[in-house]
């Protein structure tokens, strides 16, 4: 811990006075305190607070040993997370770099993905892939038992792809399984075995490549698994309690998510009405994270890792933007629930810049600057499967919590500067205090 911060986590609770609380269910932010304790927003009360104005930071002990943080008006909000994130993905050049990666260095740059995210404001995220079957597994486990930083996480293994399909990176002439990205099947029968082995190594979230992707070279409006193989995946996943995700462009493979079930759909961008329709119909039972920001800096800002603007690839990534854009707008305007997680970890599209998705929502797809930041905040607690205690300031939810010097509301993009993310608060505990004067920490210790 740096020598200018100061960690309650031994105390009695915590106390944060003379907040602005932006509690993400879309009200209003209002003047008030909220007190932490065990883990948990404890109370939170409107209105005039108890102590009065002082600097960010400064702390006093009260209450039976209960911290008080005295935010000096800045907001407090819900942490942020991220619905598609992949803590193995490294910031690295290229989906070889991370595929060849040995596990050992792999399982250590995931870690080190992890405290990135949490830096970042991001309290939680749920896996959409992992470069290795056990890399997600085992960052959740580290993470859950408070041996390495990270956000709350719920694990992914690899993706399950079609022979030739996304994740099918191996070369034609040699056809070696350690080659690829993915686990690459052919039938019912060898979905079944697979889905079987990614839950007995503990994964909470079963992946299907259902569409392909430019970039690798199948196109993105393709869908390459049949309807028996989604079936199947769906049913095994069931059986065990597990949610399913898709890689799902086009429109196909996003109606195939919704006969089968497949709760989160990431992407979405070629949707046509009819797909538009079925998605509106069972919208209380999906959500979709478009990964908007691989678009966009794939499309843009690539060109110093060898993507260069005209190429047939960023013309194939504009195009799908313009789709994306508009399929968007409409999913919106019908109510169907959309997440941020813009596919970050490349180099293009670096872990800890996640919070651009907000500014993304608002400046491109029409969100309010509220709607955008309940997408990274309310709808992340459901996409969690935790909408009764993650995702909002609220009492009796789990205290993961930001302090943020200024109005989100006002400015969305003061979630990407993280010398404005005064305090992270997960599970009651501080990843990151408000700085004090030396004087104050002697007086609290």
């Amino acid at each position: 811990m740096a020598s200018d911060t100061w960690n309650g986590a031994n105390s009695d609770g915590t106390l944060f006075t003379n907040v602005r609380i932006l509690d993400g269910s879309g009200e209003y932010p209002y003047s008030g305190e909220v007190l932490v304790q065990g883990g948990r927003i404890k109370q939170i009360t409107r209105g005039a607070t108890r102590f009065g104005s002082a600097s960010v930071g400064s702390a006093s002990m009260g209450y039976g040993g209960i911290t008080v943080i005295d935010g000096a008006g800045a907001t407090l909000m819900p942490g942020m997370i991220d619905a598609h994130l992949h803590l193995s993905w490294n910031n690295a050049p290229g989906i070889d770099p991370i595929q060849m990666m040995e596990p050992e260095e792999h399982m250590l740059v995931t870690m080190e993905m992890a405290k990135l995210v949490l830096d970042s404001g991001f309290t939680g995220g749920r896996g959409a892939a992992a470069a290795k079957p056990r890399l997600d597994v085992v960052a959740k486990r580290f993470i859950n038992e408070g041996r390495f930083p990270g956000p709350r996480y719920l694990a992914a293994g690899p993706e399950i792809t079609t022979v030739g399909g996304l994740g099918d990176a191996a070369p034609s002439h040699i056809p070696h399984p350690g080659l690829n990205l993915g686990l690459v099947v052919s039938g019912p029968e060898e979905i079944r075995r697979t889905v079987r082995t990614l839950i007995k190594y503990g994964v909470d979230t079963i992946k299907l490549n259902l569409s392909g992707e430019s970039l690798t070279g199948m196109g993105a409006e393709e869908t390459p698994m049949a309807e028996e193989e989604v079936a199947m995946a769906a049913e095994e996943a069931r059986r065990r309690g597990k949610i399913l995700a898709a890689h799902a462009r086009s429109s196909g493979s996003v109606k195939q998510c919704i006969r089968h079930g497949i709760q989160n759909i990431y992407h979405a961008s070629f949707v046509d009405e009819e797909a538009l329709d079925m998605l509106e119909a069972a919208k209380d039972r999906h959500f979709v994270a478009p990964g908007i920001a691989w678009l966009i800096n794939t499309a843009r800002h690539a060109a110093a890792w060898g993507i260069k603007p005209g190429s047939p690839i960023t013309i194939a990534y504009e195009r799908e933007l313009e789709a994306c854009v508009e399929s968007m707008k409409k999913m919106h305007h019908r109510g169907i629930r959309i997440c941020i997680g813009g596919d970050y970890g490349f180099a293009w599209t670096p872990q800890g810049t996640n919070a651009k998705d907000i500014q993304t929502f608002v400046e491109m797809l029409g969100f309010s600057p509220m709607e955008a930041i309940q997408a990274a905040t309310k709808y992340g607690g459901e996409i969690m499967g935790m909408a009764d205690e993650l995702g909002l300031t609220k009492e009796g939810y789990l205290a993961d919590i930001l302090l943020i010097d200024g109005d989100p509301l006002a400015d969305v993009r003061i979630l990407q500067d993280r010398s404005r993310i005064l305090a992270i608060m997960k599970d009651g505990n501080f990843h990151k205090m408000p700085r004090m004067n030396e004087q104050r920490r002697r007086l609290v210790a």
